[in-house]
Parts: structure tokens; C-alpha cells; sequence
């Protein structure tokens, strides 16, 4: 079974009339992103090591080496529905467990090897995971949280060659992953599966109360495909294509805004567990393995604006860049421009329940600074009253929605977790459908392009104003001195609430007195008088969930809020 989604049309318009989702029976994801394509040797991952070596390997090898991945947790107890924690960074491991879930009817769960063990504990827990392929890094965290997770079964320690000795873990086995898998045994029968079979977990990085485990089907990557088509440009199925991202493997941002959707088109990703971001190395991995699209947060394209003269010292073929996740503020387009010679930079819009709904496409609408781009063909996407559940009328700010109907991309359920659901679900919603709720608050102006505002429980109301802090923290970044910076709404007895902002200075760079009042007053004459932080604290480095969001919980909330 072969099936491509292609996003045609001569504009932006005509593309989202023609678009639909026509997927055939009986899809499996791992089929489709690596089975279709194992006929022949194209590469598919070239892995970096750390000494800047590399292996490649074909679509032919992973399809194979998932195979006996998958014969092994088979052999292990795993069946169809199970839950397999994958704990491992940008290595083969990571990818091949979770193809071979698919390919057994499986449900993988992708895990942070940047998580205590709290966050493990409590994920392996709800999840009830029976087997866990963890990287060695994570193997003490491991043994820590294993005894009180129940359902856990086996541990597979990814790096651990040779080790043989008996650790505690509870009830579950300890062993090698290299020894574990038999890479002869490639003798699996492919699960009866189609696009809505239960495929994964992913964990929410939300800043207050548990994190949230979000079920996806086997056609969760089938439905980033359209936005991946748009923010590169439409240009994904050249031969001279290739692909890599620094976010961690374990984000939806990292696999379905790029390693899956380019393995969706036979293209090839570059891995490398670079641990915390370098921009020199990271312009070494561009340069040097002709990465034509890269998905780069905008806290890491602001590390590689300090290096000096790109072009000159790399020898890059970069074409395209995503990014979403925080501001991208207009010099990152212009530096962009400039520095890396008119390489485009196309923001996106998303969440683990249901990624990559909004993005741009300078091929058929010009982009504006600070705006998401244009709904992406293939997603009814609506900004909705939430009260009413209308539509609002543009220039008004509402919540962002999608419609569920056949769009892939939505997730099915929180894990265990019903009443999480319906509380996002909104049953009899614009023209009669279903729609999901996404808790994103945002405007739509007159020629449809999306504004984000913030989350609606983050909004400031001061004075009787309502302030997003995106806006105010996209205001503060543009200071020469910042280089991160996180707004929230603090307790005021007489203004309700006042806003705050939380300062990380570039390097180089001290928080004086005159600093704080040069950013009070760029927000005063930037934004509006009542947006301006009437606190403002520097600190060497701001708290951030394993994804690199900046943890507002962190900055200032009352212990009410």
C-alpha cells in the first residue's frame, strides 16, 4: 500500500477547496513511513556521533531493524494496545521502537531523557507502560521509578553493551537493548490496523497541574504532512531534500513537524543527540550534511544569530526553516534574509492535541511579522466565542478551534482522562460539527491570517485591560539586552492584577537599574501604557519545560491562580 498527501492548487485558496483526506483502508504508520519505501536504497537517517562520524541508513535497514525490534517486544509479552515507553534521544533506537509499536498494534509512549523521577514516575504510571527501551543516560532514573511502576515488565537500556550484572528495578528485567533484539529475526506479521487505531502517547509539557497523556491514531503524521508542504516552501519531494531538527524526539515538534512527515515523503533526516543546543556544532550538522529545511525553535535561531558570518564560514544549502513555540519577532525573519542570504522562515501554529493547524507559505501568500500564517488545507480551523461558540468577527479576539470530522491530525482522547476531553469538546459547535477546543486564544484579521493572543488561562487583566503576555514578551525581545523573557500577572490590590516580567539578559550583558527602565519604557512606547511591566526581575536563566517552553508557574502566579 502506497499513499501520498499532496497539497496542489495554483493558490493558496484553490488548494484548500481541493484538498481531502481520501486515505486507504487498512494504513499502518509504520508502513507508510518506511515499509513503502524499503524496495529501494535511499537513505533514510544519516546518525552523527559525537566525534562527527556518521552511519547511514535505508529505509530498507530501518524497515528491517524495526521488524526484529518489534519481534522482540513481541517475544517480551508485548501485544496489541500495550504501552512501550521510549526514553531515548536522536538514535536509532528511538525511531525503530516506535515503528516497530506500529507495526505489532502498539501503543509507543516518547518520554524526555531530560526527565527526573517525578516526571518519569508519574508518566510510566498513568500510561501503565509494560516495557521501557531507555538510553543509558537515564538508566539510574530508571532503576529509581521502576519498582513502583507496576506494569512495567522489561527495561531495555539502549548503550549498555556488555553489562550483564542483575540491577534492582522491581519485578522488571534489565537488560541490553543490543542483546535484547535479534536483528536476524525480521519475521513480523503487520498488525491489522487503518488511520484511526490507537498509535501514541504523547505527554503535554502544560505549566500547571499533570501533564496530560494525549492518544493519537496511526494517522496523526498523515495530518502534519499539508503544513509540512506549506512552511517548506512546497518543496519536499526534491531529491537533493534534506532534513534535521535539534528538538528533542520525544516532542510532537520534532517528529511530526519534521522527522516523520519527511520519512511520509522518502526523504532523509539527520539525528544527533547534541544534548544542550551549540550553534557553531549546530551550523557544522547544516553545513556539512547539505540540510535543505530545518525545524529550528526561535530560542535557537536567536543562538545562531550570534555567530558571525554564516555564509562565509559554512558552506550551507538551507532553503527553509520552520519555527513555533514561542515569539518569533521580526529580526529572525530579517537576520534571516540578510545573514543567511534569503533563506525563508515560516512560523508555525500547534499543540500535542493537534499540531501544525496554522503556518505560512511565501509561495502563495506573503508572510506577516507576528502572525501564525493562514489555516493549513485539510484543517476547518475557526476562532470561536468562548461562551457562545460562534465564530467571532475579525479584528475580535476568540478561541482557537478545529473541526474534528476526518481530519487525522486531531487526537482521539486524553489517556484516561474522559472528562478532560469533553471539557475541550464542543459537541454542537459552527455548522453542527464537532470541534476541539485548543485553549489558545487568538485573532483573525480581515485577509485571514491568525494572530495568537495566549492561552486563555494566561491572560493579564489589569485595570479592566486584558493583556496577552506574548504580546508584551515579543515587545520586551525586541531590546538589544534580552535574550529571554517570560510575562505573567501577579497580584495588585488595586489594579486586580500587574504585569511582571522576568528578564534573562544576553550574555554580556548585567541587569542595572537602567536596563529595567530602557524595557519599561520600549513596552510603554511599543504596546500601551497600562501594558508596561510594572515589575520586572532578572535572572541568569529562566525555567523551562523539557520541550523549552518557559514555565510561567515559575515566575510569579499567586498561589491561587
Amino acid at each position: 500500500m502506497t499513499y501520498t498527501v499532496t497539497v496542489d492548487g495554483e493558490s493558496y485558496e484553490a488548494a484548500r477547496e481541493s484538498f481531502s483526506w481520501d486515505v486507504p483502508e487498512g494504513f499502518n504508520a509504520a508502513a507508510d513511513l518506511v515499509g513503502k519505501h524499503a524496495d529501494g536504497k535511499q537513505v533514510a537517517l544519516y546518525q552523527v556521533a559525537s566525534d562527527g562520524g556518521h552511519q547511514t541508513y535505508s529505509f530498507a535497514d530501518l524497515d528491517g531493524r524495526s521488524n526484529a525490534v518489534a519481534s522482540a517486544l513481541e517475544s517480551r509479552g508485548v501485544e496489541r494496545g500495550d504501552r512501550v515507553a521510549v526514553v531515548v534521544p536522536q538514535k536509532p533506537a528511538n525511531v525503530l521502537t516506535h515503528l516497530a509499536c506500529w507495526k505489532l498494534g502498539a501503543i509507543s509512549l516518547p518520554l524526555s531523557v531530560l526527565f527526573g523521577d517525578d516526571a518519569l514516575r508519574y508518566r510510566l504510571t498513568d500510561s501503565e507502560a509494560r516495557v521501557a527501551v531507555v538510553d543509558e543516560s537515564q538508566r539510574g532514573t530508571m532503576l529509581e521509578v521502576a519498582p513502583d511502576c507496576s506494569d512495567l515488565e522489561h527495561v531495555l537500556v539502549v548503550g549498555d553493551e556488555g553489562r550483564n550484572e542483575r540491577d534492582d528495578a522491581g519485578s522488571a528485567s534489565v537488560e541490553p537493548f543490543v542483546d535484547a533484539v535479534d536483528w536476524d529475526d525480521t519475521a513480523v506479521e503487520l498488525a491489522d490496523t487503518d488511520v484511526d487505531t490507537p498509535a501514541i502517547v504523547m505527554y503535554t509539557s502544560g505549566s500547571t497541574g499533570k501533564p496530560k497523556g494525549v492518544l493519537h491514531t496511526h494517522g496523526v503524521w498523515l495530518g502534519h504532512c499539508p503544513a509540512f508542504q506549506l512552511y517548506f516552501e512546497r518543496n519536499v519531494h526534491s531529491e537533493d531534500t534534506v532534513y534535521w531538527t535539534p528538538a528533542d524526539w520525544a516532542w510532537i515538534g520534532a517528529l511530526g513537524d519534521l522527522v516523520f512527515p519527511a520519512w511520509h515523503y522518502g526523504r532523509p533526516v539527520v539525528g544527533h543527540p547534541m544534548g544542550s543546543f551549540d550553534p557553531e556544532r549546530a551550523f557544522d550538522i547544516l553545513g556539512g550534511f547539505d540540510v535543505t529545511n530545518a525545524f529550528l525553535p526561535p530560542t535557537a535561531i536567536r543562538m545562531l544569530m550570534g555567530v558571525d558570518e554564516p555564509t562565509e564560514r559554512y558552506d550551507l544549502s538551507l532553503e527553509a526553516i520552520c519555527s513555533g513555540g514561542e515569539p518569533l519577532t521580526p529580526e529572525i525573519l530579517e537576520w534571516a534574509e540578510s545573514e543567511l542570504e534569503g533563506v525563508v522562515v515560516n512560523e508555525l501554529y500547534g499543540q500535542t492535541e493537534a499540531n501544525l493547524l496554522v503556518t505560512n507559505c511565501r509561495e502563495w501568500f506573503a508572510a506577516k511579522p507576528g502572525s501564525m500564517g493562514k489555516p493549513v488545507p485539510g484543517h476547518d480551523v475557526a476562532v470561536l466565542d468562548s461562551d457562545t461558540g460562534e465564530r467571532v468577527e475579525p479584528g475580535e479576539i476568540g478561541e482557537i478551534a478545529v473541526r474534528r470530522g476526518d481530519d487525522p491530525v486531531v487526537f482521539r482522547e486524553y489517556w484516561n482522562a474522559p472528562e478532560r476531553t469533553e471539557r475541550v469538546t464542543l459537541e454542537d459547535g459552527p455548522d453542527g460539527n464537532v470541534w476541539h477546543l485548543t485553549g489558545d486564544l487568538a485573532e483573525r484579521d480581515a485577509d485571514g491570517y491568525l494572530w495568537f493572543a495566549s492561552r486563555d488561562d494566561d491572560l493579564i487583566i489589569t485595570s479592566g485591560y486584558r493583556v496577552a503576555p506574548r504580546e508584551v514578551e515579543e515587545s520586551i525581545l525586541e531590546h538589544e539586552g534580552v535574550g529571554q523573557v517570560g510575562v505573567v500577572g501577579v497580584p495588585d490590590e488595586t489594579r486586580g492584577e500587574i504585569i511582571k516580567a522576568v528578564v534573562q539578559p544576553v550574555d554580556g550583558v548585567s541587569g542595572t537599574d537602567d536596563l529595567r527602565t530602557d524595557i519599561q519604557k520600549l513596552v510603554r512606547e511599543t504596546l500601551a501604557e497600562y501594558e508596561y511591566p510594572r515589575e520586572l526581575e532578572f535572572r541568569d536563566e529562566l525555567p523551562t519545560t523539557t520541550t523549552g517552553k518557559i514555565r510561567r508557574t515559575e515566575l510569579g502566579y499567586s498561589d491561587s491562580r
